[in-house]
């Protein structure tokens, strides 16, 4: 076993790396419809902004082979958040001499009233990142700008503007804090699961505001955080949602969320110091930030899907479905709502050729094909469904199955809920490919005691989404299905449901 380097620096995470000497490719398991790189490893998102009606997606991508190494900015753009168009490298590692500097993950903004003085007309992209430097020991904030929409950048002769003469200090996300008129920054000193907040008029000179933690979940180091004000649902009110992600630790892959209230210097969190709330309850989910400049004040961020120990080739490493984010008051506090994007839900129709959909299936104690005509060819779909599941039963879909002639499972993956307990769990036990043994099942407790719940489950060939209750939770993971493990059965054990509403559509061709 290797240690990977997971997102910029000292925080190291377990993972089986297997040799890639072979190149040997798995096409079979590579997305449809969520973003991957051409070829080579990528991790976080960076830089994301909208401009000029394009997405655009900054990621750390090595652009010579397929792991972790050569850090610097890979670049796509798309306008629906599903078709994206690579572009060349943004912002490559810089080598000088016998130091090298790696660019980690960061934010990008538009520079609209050119505070920075980098514009040359209307405006300008300005990029912050993290600049690591592992000869010389050292983290620091670096920024560059952009007059060619982003496509190219130039380095500030003045960097850093921030230098803590640390090692570990890293990954800025900025957006301009309109109520103070100034930019507003959000990074993390990882060891001490401290998150800072600078201001500044400029993106050059930058003022420490206040420091926010340690709280919340602390087992593993702090990195890749956000700051972003949501709307509560059905009310006039709005929450400042602090994200941070930390992996390492016992809970493995994790991203964590505060609700609270930011006054244009300090945070402060709703909850007790120690309250945990994760933002995906899978083993993938990581290093996710929002978009910057999205017209209509839209909410829209995307995370990281971690490797499992499967290697894949060309690639390795792609990004979550973009998801919208906003708040709900429940009993116990305002929580995160997050589903798929409405930037692509309002495609669907454009995306998928065969649609199939069902209502009022009755199930007791058996497994039933909700696609009789066999529209659904093979494992890229989009499924929504609401399920009334009656109490000591057990429903729910197993998908990317596969029987022998005898009957005996080869290969399958079970979503399901049991109403008495109210958990919507993920079984990977048969799934395909080496996982995470550790994590072969997942659970949710849905909230409420209905014995409804409804499910979004995004199936990309290999990554795998499941939404429960039009956002209250989201678990992501992967599965490496065998070649012929691609039916989809819908199911009641220990007593009857019924599916009241399925709907399955076909991604296999919405194309990249």
């Amino acid at each position: 076993m290797k240690r990977l380097l997971l997102c910029f620096s000292s925080v190291l995470i377990k993972v089986a790396l297997i040799a890639q000497s072979d190149n040997i490719p798995t096409l079979q398991w590579r997305p449809v419809y969520h973003f991957t790189p051409d070829k080579n490893w990528t991790n976080d998102p960076n830089g994301l902004l909208y401009l000029n009606g394009e997405y655009h997606l900054y990621n750390q991508q090595n652009p010579f082979e397929n792991f972790w190494g050569h850090m610097s900015w890979g670049h796509a753009v798309s306008t629906d958040l599903i078709h994206w168009k690579h572009l060349p490298i943004a912002i490559p590692e810089k080598i000088k001499d016998s130091d090298t500097t790696w660019i980690f993950s960061g934010s990008a903004v538009w520079d609209k009233s050119n505070t920075s003085g980098f514009c040359n007309n209307g405006g300008c992209v300005v990029a912050i990142y993290t600049a690591h430097s592992p000869n010389r020991r050292n983290e620091s904030q670096y920024i560059a700008y952009s007059n060619d929409d982003g496509k190219t950048f130039t380095g500030y002769e003045k960097n850093p503007v921030i230098d803590l003469d640390r090692l570990d200090f890293r990954d800025p996300n900025v957006f301009w804090y309109e109520p103070g008129k100034f930019w507003l920054m959000t990074v993390v000193v990882p060891d001490m699961h401290k998150a800072q907040f600078y201001r500044s008029p400029d993106l050059k000179n930058w003022t420490l505001l206040s420091e926010f933690g340690p709280q919340g979940y602390t087992g593993a180091n702090w990195e890749c955080p956000f700051l972003i004000q949501l709307p509560v649902e059905g009310t006039n009110i709005k929450k400042w949602v602090l994200g941070i992600s930390a992996a390492g630790g016992e809970r493995g892959v994790f991203e964590q969320y505060f609700v609270g209230d930011f006054d244009g210097k300090e945070f402060k969190n709703d909850n007790a110091a120690d309250k945990v709330l994760p933002l995906d309850y899978g083993d993938t989910y990581y290093a996710a930030i929002p978009w910057n400049n999205v017209p209509g004040d839209k909410n829209i961020y995307i995370g990281w899907m971690i490797p499992n120990t499967q290697p894949t080739w060309p690639w390795r490493g792609q990004m979550s479905i973009p998801r919208d984010l906003s708040l709900k008051q429940t009993t116990e506090g305002y929580r995160l709502i997050q589903k798929p994007s409405s930037v692509v839900v309002k495609n669907l129709d454009k995306f998928s050729n065969n649609v199939v959909s069902v209502s009022n299936l009755q199930l007791n104690n058996e497994e039933i094909n909700p696609d009789k005509t066999g529209k659904i060819k093979g494992n890229a779909y989009w499924l929504d469904a609401e399920l009334d599941v009656k109490p000591n039963a057990v429903a729910g879909f197993k998908i990317a199955q596969q029987k022998d002639a005898g009957g005996k499972v080869i290969n399958e993956t079970i979503i399901s809920y049991n109403s008495s307990t109210r958990q919507l769990t993920v079984d990977r036990t048969n799934a395909g490919g080496k996982l995470n043994e550790h994590a072969l099942k997942r659970s949710i407790d849905v909230q409420g005691n209905s014995h409804t719940v409804r499910l979004t489950i995004l199936l990309d060939k290999s990554s795998l989404e499941v939404f429960v209750n039009d956002g209250e939770a989201a678990l992501t993971t992967y599965i490496y299905p065998g070649e012929n493990a691609d039916k989809i059965v819908a199911f009641a054990a220990g007593g009857s449901a019924e599916i009241k509403n399925l709907k399955i559509r076909d991604m296999s061709n919405s194309g990249k």
